[in-house]
């Protein structure tokens, strides 16, 4: 053993040592011990910054059983222990603790893995991101999705209701932060959102009828620019009409893929910087920002940055025609 990994490990045991010693006084109360003494070994293995991955620290430090198992299940461990670096916002057990009853044991199991991984994944960015640099901004995840970061008040939180209670746990490839709820991706995708929100009737109804909504379905990630009804009540009735066809099948196919693109989510930051991207169809699409909106050629994106398991879609007022 090095001398610095034993002092490491006497500063930990002394700590602890304080703890345990506090928790067995007759004023102390069990659950604000069980609390304390969890804080109290994340906050020692910070101490021991550089000598263990993010995977060994976050097991070392005790409190992260759960999130441990759950790696091993989605096959993640190798991943965290890889050169990063990462930021992992990891839940504690009294966290995973708060989901629904028998939530954790469906997606523990094999035919889960896949969920399980995208939502382990959603708590991990690329980068090492210290407390002292976190700052209000949406951060994209390694599940292709982005966490909604907030800071007020000398708080941190994700997504509205998950609290950051411990920071900077250092690992040789990244650092942990301890949050106090399990942060939850949606799984639905992009089809299913837009069915569910109740503005693309006309939209749905079209991907049906040139047979495309299994394509919108599948891995992805795809962006996706959705005109909604009241888009789509802007063409002539007949339009629509004769989309609708057998006949018409070809064009509706044509003029519903300008409006995908494939392979990336573009979310509305890089749209707003400007570019041409090719779409599904062939066809370039043009993306623009003026007096605070975004644009897709002469379209404006009216509501932006929609998660979906498979991809973003962002609600356009007019739609898009292809040359």
């Amino acid at each position: 053993m090095s001398i610095r990994t034993l002092s490491a490990s006497l500063v930990l045991f002394s700590v602890a040592g304080l703890a345990s010693a506090q928790c067995s006084s007759p004023a102390s109360k069990a659950s604000s011990c069980g609390e304390k003494q969890a804080q109290v070994t994340t906050a020692s293995m910070g101490m021991m910054h550089a000598t263990a991955d993010i995977v060994d620290t976050a097991v070392a430090a005790g409190n992260f059983k759960t999130l441990a198992a759950a790696l091993q299940a989605a096959g993640l461990v190798d991943a965290l222990k890889g050169k990063g670096p990462f930021t992992v916002f990891a839940p504690s057990d009294e966290a995973f603790a708060k989901l629904p009853k028998g939530t954790l044991e469906e997606l523990l199991k094999p035919e889960s893995k896949a969920r399980l991984q995208s939502i382990l994944k959603y708590h991990v960015i690329s980068g090492e991101v210290l407390a002292k640099n976190v700052k209000t901004m949406p951060a994209a995840t390694l599940d292709g999705q982005r966490i909604d970061i907030v800071v007020a008040d000398g708080k941190v939180t994700l997504d509205k209701n998950v609290n950051v209670v411990t920071t900077d746990i250092i690992a040789t490839n990244g650092v942990i932060h301890v949050i106090d709820n399990v942060l939850i991706p949606t799984h639905k995708d992009v089809v299913q959102i837009a069915v569910d929100n109740g503005n693309f009737t006309t939209l749905a109804k079209l991907l049906t009828t040139a047979g495309l909504v299994e394509t919108l379905k599948g891995d992805g990630p795809f962006t996706v620019f959705a005109p909604t009804d009241a888009a789509f009540a802007k063409l002539p009735k007949e339009t629509v009409d004769s989309l609708l066809k057998p006949e018409g099948k070809e064009l509706l196919t044509k003029i519903l893929t300008y409006h995908v693109v494939a392979g990336s989510r573009i979310f509305s930051d890089a749209a707003a910087k400007g570019a041409n991207v090719s779409t599904v169809q062939g066809q370039e699409i043009k993306t623009m920002s003026k007096d605070g909106k975004v644009f897709v050629n002469n379209a404006t994106v009216t509501t932006a940055d929609i998660d979906a398991r498979n991809g973003v879609i962002h609600v356009i007022d007019t739609v898009l025609m292809p040359k």
